[in-house]
Parts: C-alpha cells; structure tokens; sequence
C-alpha cells in the first residue's frame, strides 16, 4: 500500500514530466500570468513611489500651508485667474492680526532674472517674501541667516540663495558675503537655503533666491500688489478655520457683497495632496484594470490548456484508474500542474515586475517603491488563479469512466 507521501511524490513527479514534456506549450500557458503579475507589481510600486513622492512634496511644503490667489474672475460659469492682482500689504497685515486660527502670514512676489556672481550667471526666480516665510514653508537656512523685519522695513538689498543658484553660481562654495546682481541691482548674499528638492510639478524648489518682499517690490518690480499671499494655520486641525476667517476677512476688506464670488482663490496642504492622490487612484485604477484582464486571460489559457491535456491523456488516466488510482488523486494530479503552471508564471512575473521597475527608476529617474506585500499579494493571485482555473478540468478529468477512457483512441 501507497502512503500519501508517496502518492504526493509521484503526483508531483507525473505532473512535473507532464509539463515539461511540452515546454513551449507550457511557456505560452504562463505567459497571461507573467505579464498579468509584472503589471501588478510595476503599477504598485510606481503607485507606492509616486504617493510617497507626492506626499514628500507636499509635506516640504510648509506647515499647515495655506495659499491665497489673487485677481479671481468668472467666464462661462469657470473661476479662473484674472491676469491682475488685488492683494495688499495691508491685506496680509490683516490677517495676521485678525485671524485667530493663522499663526503666520507672508506677503509674496515673484520675478524671474539673469543672475550674476562675478563671472557666472544663472537664470533663476527671485521670490519677495516676509520673515515668516521659513516658518510657513518650514525651510531652514543651512548657511549664513534670514533676513530681519528691520531689512523689510528699510526694504535692504539682501538675498538667501536656493541651493541650486548657490551651486551654479558659487561652485567652489562661500556664497555667504558675496555680492550677486539682479536685474543690475546689487544683492548682498546673507544665507543659503537647504536642500528642498522637486516640487508636484517637478520643478526644483531649490532653483530659486529670497529677499525681502519691499526690496523686490521697489528695486526688481516696481510695483505695490502682491503675487500672492503664504499663510500658516496655527495647528493641522484649524486649517479649515483659518480659510474661513481668511475669506471673511478678505470679502469685508474688498467689499465683496455676501453670496457674491470672491475676487481671490484659497488653497490648502489637503486639497492640493487629495487632487494628486486623485490623479494618482485614477491612473493606479487604469493599469490595474489592465493587468487584471492579463491574469484573466491567463487563467483562461491555463483552463484551456488543461482541457486539451485532459483530452490527450484519457487513456493515461484510464490506465491508472483501471489499477487503483482514486477520483481525488486524478484531480490533485491535474489541479497539481494547473497550479504550478500558475505560480512559476506568478514568480517569473515578479521577477520581471521587479526589474521592470528598477529599470523605470533607472532610466526615468521617477520614484519607484517595490512593497513586500505587493509581492505577496501578486504570487497569491497568481496562485489562486491556478486552482480556480484549473479546478474545472481537474474535476472533469477525476469524474472519467475507467472503462471508458481505456477505450479512448
């Protein structure tokens, strides 16, 4: 009498013969599972990447961030950016004053200019901010100093350089004390910035200089209205309070009739990462619907391939039937090969997954996260998918008549 072990043992080694007995075909049989399991592991982890990227970015930020649009108009029913702005230094005094729930405001302008140190130049943004600028933005200075409220007020020709202008500009390094021109204006470099890296847009948040926002109003722009205001809720709970007190506040100060729409637009941390993280689900839903008609049609094939296989070998199940092999070892034989079938296709598919994206990083230079779980959860689909396919013709082939399938031709 047989033991089970041994009856597992020579179901393995039968089932293992029968599949490579027909290589190619077997290869083909995988190939669904294959691409299904890569796609699923590539998606996931350009997905897991890109969320954390996203969230990275959104994080560096500031702190409970909060932006404020100027010059807001309606056409057609679609709120959009006016060309012109109505934002005042009064209005960020203001808020600051006014607003509970803000712990900081910063006025901001921005300009663009050719650059010049010595005889380097870099074309780069020239931001006017307030002293509460690296306290909103949570961006610390790693060489030198901020400015102070006494440069804002006398309007001092000081600038912080981004780490990528001090890069290009200050190759060897000791940018702090230097003088650099902007626009033919003289800027004496008191700081530069830490290393921040790309924003959502994937523009380098380091490419950029800071001054005061009187200096860049009088000396760069010549102008008294503000490019935006930056504010900062006190905590992450009063985000939504302080939007609120900002729009009052604004609407009493632009004597903005009450249900009117407002002249300004206001964005948070929380909307600007809940519409990339919907950007990103829509994507994420795409790619995975695509990898899941793979491993159906995957399945489809190994249920396809099985049955033929039933077919060629009715006599071979006869036979053992016909000398004491069992309904249920026919079936474990059949549902053995469907399933192996699956799962070396399931594993070459990580394999390729895995590499696939390694190779995007590579070339791309995009984020790409590989999660342990993504793998589990792909070799487990792909397992489940053997038995669930593979049980049909399984069953089918335990449920032959040995006398019948002995006389198959």
């Amino acid at each position: 009498m047989k033991t089970s072990a041994q009856r597992l043992w020579n179901i393995t080694l039968v089932g293992l013969k029968a599949i490579l007995r027909n290589k190619m075909r077997s290869l083909l049989t995988m190939l669904g599972i294959v691409i299904g399991v890569g796609c699923v592991i590539v998606v996931v982890a350009i997905g897991n990447g890109a969320t954390k990227s996203i969230q990275d970015t959104i994080n560096s930020l500031g702190s409970n961030f909060i932006m404020i649009f100027p010059g807001t108009t309606t056409q057609g029913g679609a709120r959009m950016f006016s060309g012109s702005s109505n934002l005042t230094i009064e209005d960020a005094d203001a808020i600051k004053a006014e607003a509970p729930a803000v712990a900081y405001v910063s006025p901001n302008l921005r300009t663009s200019a050719q650059t010049v140190a010595g005889e380097l130049n870099w074309g780069t943004s020239i931001y006017g901010v307030g002293v509460d600028w690296p306290f909103i933005r949570s961006w610390n200075v790693a060489e030198g100093n901020f400015f102070t409220d006494s440069d804002v007020r006398s309007g001092a020709k000081v600038a912080i350089l981004g780490a990528t202008v001090s890069e290009n500009l200050f190759p060897q390094g000791g940018a702090v004390g230097q003088i650099v021109r902007i626009k033919n204006v003289p800027f004496k470099v008191i700081g530069v910035l830490d290393r921040k890296g790309g924003s959502t847009q994937g523009q380098d948040q380091d490419d950029q200089i800071i001054a005061p926002y009187t200096t860049v109003m009088k000396r760069l722009m010549g102008q008294n209205k503000l490019s935006m205001l930056y504010a900062s809720a006190k905590s992450p709970e009063q985000v939504q309070d302080a939007q609120d007190q900002i729009d009052a506040l604004l609407r009493q100060r632009h004597r903005i009739a009450p249900g009117a729409d407002a002249d300004f637009m206001m964005r948070s941390q929380e909307e600007i990462a809940s519409a990339q993280d919907a950007q990103m689900k829509i994507l994420r839903t795409l790619l995975l619907s695509i990898a899941a008609i793979s491993l159906l049609i995957g399945g489809i094939g190994i249920m396809n391939i099985m049955l033929v296989s039933v077919t060629e070998r009715t006599r071979e199940i006869g036979i053992r039937m016909a000398i004491g092999a069992k309904g249920r070892h026919v079936l474990l034989q059949f549902l053995f090969e469907a399933i192996t079938l699956s799962i070396v296709g399931g594993l070459l598919g990580i394999g390729i997954g895995i590499g696939v994206s390694s190779l995007v990083a590579k070339l791309l230079k995009w984020p790409i996260f590989v999660s342990p779980s993504s793998i589990l959860i792909a070799f487990g689909v792909a397992a489940a998918v053997g038995v669930f396919f593979g049980f049909y013709p399984a069953r089918k082939a335990a449920r032959l008549d040995p006398i019948d399938a002995l006389r198959y031709e």
